[in-house]
């Protein structure tokens, strides 16, 4: 059998094991943790672990939902409530969080890359959020500030970007972003720096267990935070942890901190 025969019989499989005589269907979304699903017995009420991300209201929710209802719903891995996505049996709480509309207590991959896209619920979310999400030390305004410096494309930081010895260059997933920085490895290159808050490979590529985890939101805003931090400690001033995070040299760190308070400024207004 080819291997694109495998997948399709793996998907024909998958989905018969989802249906049968005691199939589940989606009746109604009633939100990012509530939905009816009917069977053989009747309609009840199955709900999902976290928090919806319902900043935009719920009509958007109900909107994206409308493409679920009457899919088939089984039970993935732990008996997580699931349903087929492009021939795989997904968790519907992670499908969920990947699009934008639940936050669950662990933000996976799938999730942080919903915060820092905004899809979803996040569209509507403070400029913030996503600092707020995944920061641990620093104010997440500061992060939001020196992102904005850093990564800035269309008016919002965008993770998966790179800069190749003064060269910004924006990619549309974490995918392309990460063959190009393999490129760059295989050309025993490190003259670049890395994601959304821009971090030196040179300098501080032993922050991170590979490339892929380098683009990491979560991970390259940490890695931030320890810099500035380390920044701070060193030089005892707030605004030189800032400037410092571009330049020692204050030719070029001030200005990079004057930059910086623009962006910061900008965040006290009213946010939607």
């Amino acid at each position: 059998m080819t291997r694109r025969g495998t997948k399709h019989a793996v998907a024909i499989l998958l989905a018969l094991a989802m249906g049968g005589a005691g199939a589940q269907t989606i009746e109604a979304m009633v939100s990012p943790t509530a939905l009816v699903v009917r069977d053989a017995a009747g309609a009840r009420v199955v709900t999902l672990p976290g928090m919806p991300v319902l900043f935009c209201g719920l009509d958007p929710f109900l909107g994206w939902s409308a493409r679920w209802i009457g899919a088939t719903l089984g039970m993935g891995a732990g008996h997580a409530p699931a349903v087929l996505v492009q021939g795989q049996a997904v968790p519907l709480a992670a499908l969920l969080a990947r699009d934008g509309w639940l936050r669950l207590e662990r933000l996976d991959d799938g999730a942080q890359v919903a915060l820092v896209e905004r899809r979803g619920g996040w569209a509507c979310a403070p400029k913030t959020e996503a600092f707020a999400q995944m920061s641990e030390k620093v104010d997440p305004r500061i992060l939001m500030g020196v992102a904005m410096n850093e990564s800035a494309y269309r008016g919002r930081p965008w993770p998966w970007t790179l800069n190749v010895a003064g060269r910004g260059m924006f990619f549309a997933t974490r995918e392309d972003a990460h063959a190009a920085i393999e490129q760059l490895l295989a050309a025993k290159r490190c003259d670049f720096d890395v994601g959304i808050m821009q971090i030196n490979w040179c300098y501080h590529g032993k922050r991170f267990a590979s490339a892929w985890d380098a683009l990491s939101p979560a991970t390259n805003i940490r890695a931030a935070e320890a810099i500035l931090t380390d920044n701070l400690q060193r030089s005892g001033s707030p605004m030189k942890a800032v400037a410092w995070y571009h330049s020692a040299d204050p030719a070029r760190g001030g200005p990079y901190f004057a930059r910086f308070m623009t962006h910061f400024q900008r965040l006290k207004a009213p946010q939607p």
